[in-house]
């Protein structure tokens, strides 16, 4: 992860020195720029064999980070970027005022990882966009939190495991211990209106968070985040 970090940061040097030259050189390539986003995360986890959901709500959270925009082409651009992400799950058993009320609310914190390659329409100033690619993330923090009618509220840390994401191993499995290393795949889209960038995304994670299953076993207990942020370009 520390090496990905630091291949994205030296991928931003690489942007601010080729956006130098395509400001003094006529011969220069197309260039790049920083985009700086935030905004809001409507995450879930799948319950489902199928990847969907099942009495599970969905949690409105946010993010925030820098994204580099390299042009490769007039129409075609890579951009890895750096986000400080909070996904997670609500569950909720019963309304407030039954004996078996529980609600639960699993908030994992993340910084990810994206590289996305962007086809940007041929129309001027004004551009739409879609594009796709990988992301990695490490889990840096968060919480559990629950509240119940006849116990009332508790909120513990969740703690982190370090183990592979890619093998079956999951040591010391418990309620409040997850997987630190997701992984999955991102698809976008939106537009750019001078500086200001519009994005919808949406985050298909494809590491489990926490089970002795493999990843490919089927496809619940993972991620699912849709994203829109406004950034602006300098």
């Amino acid at each position: 992860m520390k090496r990905i970090v630091l291949s994205v940061l030296s991928l931003f040097t690489l942007a601010a020195a080729v956006k130098a030259q395509s400001t003094t050189s006529p011969m220069s390539s197309p260039g790049s720029s920083v985009i700086i986003k935030g905004g809001v995360n409507f995450a879930n986890i799948s319950n489902k064999d199928d990847g969907g959901y099942d009495d599970s709500r969905m949690l409105t959270t946010w993010q925030a980070g820098i994204v580099g925009d390299f042009n490769i082409t007039e129409f075609l651009a890579i951009q890895p970027g750096i986000f400080y992400s909070s996904k997670g799950v609500k569950l909720q058993n019963g309304d407030p005022g039954d004996l078996d009320y529980v609600k639960t609310t699993f908030n994992p914190q993340y910084i990810e990882v994206p590289v996305n390659l962007v086809f940007k329409t041929p129309t001027g100033a004004a551009k739409l966009f879609f594009g796709a690619g990988p992301y990695v993330a490490m889990g840096v923090g968060g919480k559990f939190k629950t509240d119940t009618e006849l116990f009332g509220s508790s909120e513990s840390d969740i703690e982190f495991n370090d183990d592979d994401p890619l093998t079956e191993e999951q040591e010391d499995a418990g309620v409040f211990r997850v997987r630190r290393f997701d992984f999955g795949l991102n698809g976008l889209a939106g537009f750019e209106a001078g500086a200001f960038v519009f994005t919808a995304n949406y985050g298909l994670g494809l590491a489990k968070i926490a089970s002795t299953g493999d990843n490919s076993e089927d496809r619940n207990n993972k991620h699912r985040v849709f994203s829109l942020t406004v950034g602006f370009k300098f």
